[in-house]
C-alpha cells in the first residue's frame, strides 16, 4: 500500500522552511538547528528536511495522478 517516489537529488530539503516555504540558503553540516528569518520558526535540520522530503514526494505523486499542487499560503 505504499508508493515509492523519487525526488530531485538537489532538492534543498534542509534549506527550505517547512512552515512557510522560504529557502534560507546553504548551511554547514555543523548547524543542527536554525531559525527561519521569514517566519521565525525554529527547525531541527533533520526533522525539517524529512518534512520537506515527505511533502515533495506527496506533491510529485499528486502531480502524476493529475491533481493540482500549489505552494502553501
Amino acid at each position: 500500500g505504499r508508493a515509492f517516489v523519487k525526488i530531485d537529488r538537489w532538492f534543498p530539503s534542509s534549506q527550505l522552511c517547512s512552515a512557510c516555504g522560504v529557502v534560507d540558503g546553504p548551511k554547514p553540516l555543523s548547524i543542527r538547528e536554525w531559525t527561519c528569518a521569514a517566519c521565525g520558526a525554529v527547525h531541527d535540520r533533520d526533522i525539517n528536511a524529512a518534512k520537506n522530503i515527505l511533502a515533495a514526494g506527496r506533491a510529485e505523486r499528486l502531480n502524476a495522478c493529475g491533481g493540482t499542487v500549489s505552494p502553501a499560503a
